[in-house]
């Protein structure tokens, strides 16, 4: 009689949304595709690249854990952006650019900050704020690219930079609104 109690909870377990959240996609390919799918903003292949080039995606069991990867990698960016931004605002000549730096400075310290609060919530299983939290700090590099708004392309310092963390933020997004 045990044995068939015991078998009848691994039977509801197996089919609760709780065990279809912790389920693992079988690659990291099947989780950027299901990613890609939801949010059309997400390059399959850049997701691909990203996830794999990472030696932490081997140890990821699950797209809670690919979830986690992304938005870690996403703060790896900010944090690596406003190194290079502080940079270039300490040798910058001109106050104009150097209060654009700043205000760049700004933007990617606040989204540094909220991402870590979305890696906590993604970990506690709070996923719709974390991903609230993640939307809102992938605004920080269109934000900042708007403050150099009518220079050159080629003369905007950041776009590069910019430009990689605001597509990862992207993928930490479309991660994990797959459990959320």
């Amino acid at each position: 009689m045990a044995a068939l109690a015991i078998a009848a909870v691994l039977l509801l377990l197996q089919a609760s949304p709780l065990t279809a959240m912790a389920t693992p996609p079988s690659s990291i390919e099947d989780a950027c595709r299901g990613a890609a799918e939801r949010h059309p903003g997400i390059s399959y292949a850049h997701c691909v690249s990203s996830l794999s080039a990472d030696a932490r995606a081997r140890d990821a069991a699950d797209l809670h854990a690919l979830a986690a990867l992304a938005t870690r990698i996403s703060i790896e960016h900010a944090t690596t952006t406003l190194s290079k931004l502080d940079g270039m605002n300490e040798a910058e000549p001109s106050p104009r650019a150097r209060a654009r730096l700043a205000h760049c400075l700004d933007l990617y310290g606040a989204a540094a900050d909220v991402l870590r609060d979305a890696l906590d919530n993604i970990r506690a299983g709070v996923y719709g704020r974390a991903l609230e939290q993640i939307a809102a700090a992938g605004g920080a590099a269109e934000k900042c690219e708007d403050v150099w708004k009518g220079e050159e392309k080629a003369k905007v310092p950041v776009a590069r930079h910019d430009r990689e963390y605001g597509r990862m933020a992207v993928v930490a997004l479309g991660l994990t609104s797959g459990i959320a």
